[in-house]
């Protein structure tokens, strides 16, 4: 393991997630250096970390990567903005360009790498959502539109990244409000159009709340396969709302209701049954472009939370009949007119409380007259 350098130069969020006009990295810096923000997810929340082992096998396992690990940084110094994901894969050897089984983790090795990162080197606590930390940063890759810090694809330590913890349960950032008319506009039938805001200044869209908690509001769930026609790939219906599935099918698509769409990411645990009505989610706004050298669009929120509407409340004005307690069982008879009237006993219960009986009755239009009976 290796611990912090001295004199290593502190980063921003805001510099390091800066991109150019075609959604590429413009982050111009260097390694090694810190970066500072508070966790916003546990790591077994996001991905699955199991150690699974797997050799390239003359490409029989290509792009099967193993266990995985990922956590979100977000900013909290006030001059600073943003947020970076932190992600560590467990076959390497598996990728394309590499080919080597002995360039990806044993399951051994893999469970060391885990504890390493999930444990401050210097008081042994493991590190949660919400902790304030500092990451020791050796290398980075940009893909799917965001620059993520982790190892470059290897398992020498030379580019292990590294946390240390500054303050424990410093607490989640209050998520921000944002409408979905901050992140895309209304859909144009195309499917072959991207309707997501992207702004290379990071001044507003979704480059501006990347990395970062935010609350979308007024959002439900849409399951029309004929929504495929306009939103083609981008159509991911209701069948991913569900923790067990891999990440890469636990995508669901919502709407406003004015016509914009947007994806939003199930966790590994539950966020209870598949909301039927309107709802807020609370969550990280991320990016997976699918593409490992820009990014204009791809935005997505991890849900971590949704808010659904409290039950409205109808509050009537009832009727209390009541009278003294003196222990004869009277019964209650009501008429709709003293002239000819058609007396009937009152089918509710008689509640006995303080000396008196009280019989409540649900409001009416029409008029009515009461009477006690002997028994």
């Amino acid at each position: 393991m290796q611990g912090q350098v001295a004199g290593q130069p502190l980063e921003t969020h805001r510099n390091l997630q800066a991109v150019n006009a075609d959604g590429t990295s413009a982050w111009s810096g260097s390694f090694p250096f810190r970066l500072r923000g508070v966790l916003l997810n546990n790591p077994e929340d996001l991905l699955d970390p199991t150690p699974n082992f797997l050799p390239w096998d003359g490409g029989a396992n290509a792009g099967r990567m193993g266990g995985e690990w990922q956590v979100f940084l977000q900013a909290v110094d006030p001059e600073d903005r943003g947020g970076t994901a932190c992600w560590m894969g467990q076959n390497y050897g598996n990728l394309a360009w590499l080919r080597n089984s002995e360039l990806s983790y044993t399951n051994r090795a893999w469970v060391s790498e885990i504890l390493r990162l999930e444990h401050d080197p210097e008081t042994g606590h493991r590190f949660r959502a919400g902790d304030l930390v500092e990451v020791t940063v050796r290398q980075s890759l940009f893909y799917g539109g965001k620059r993520n810090i982790n190892e470059g694809h290897s398992i020498d330590p030379q580019y292990d990244f590294s946390f240390t913890l500054l303050s424990a349960g410093y607490g989640l950032p209050e998520p921000e409000l944002v409408p979905l008319s901050e992140l895309v506009r209304p859909d144009d039938g195309n499917p072959e159009t991207s309707e997501e805001i992207f702004d290379p200044t990071r001044a507003t869209g979704c480059e501006h709340w990347q990395g970062m908690r935010i609350r979308i509001p007024g959002l439900q769930l849409v399951s029309d396969p004929a929504l495929t026609n306009r939103l083609g790939a981008r159509f991911y219906g209701t069948n991913g709302w569900n923790p067990a599935l891999p990440w890469g099918q636990r995508r669901c698509t919502v709407t406003d209701g004015a016509g914009r769409y947007f994806t939003l990411r199930h966790p590994r645990y539950s966020l209870g049954p598949v909301p039927s009505g309107v709802f807020d989610a609370i969550g990280i706004l991320n990016q997976e472009s699918g593409s490992g050298i820009q990014g204009t669009n791809g935005y997505e929120l991890i849900v971590q939370q949704i808010v659904l509407p409290p039950p409205e409340v109808d509050i009537a004005r009832a009727v209390v009949v009541h009278w003294p307690d003196n222990g004869t069982a009277y019964m209650l008879e009501s008429s709709p007119q003293l002239a000819d009237p058609v007396w009937s006993p009152v089918p509710l219960p008689v509640v006995r409380a303080e000396g008196r009986c009280m019989v409540v009755l649900p409001p009416q239009e029409a008029q009515r007259y009461f009477r006690l009976r002997m028994p």
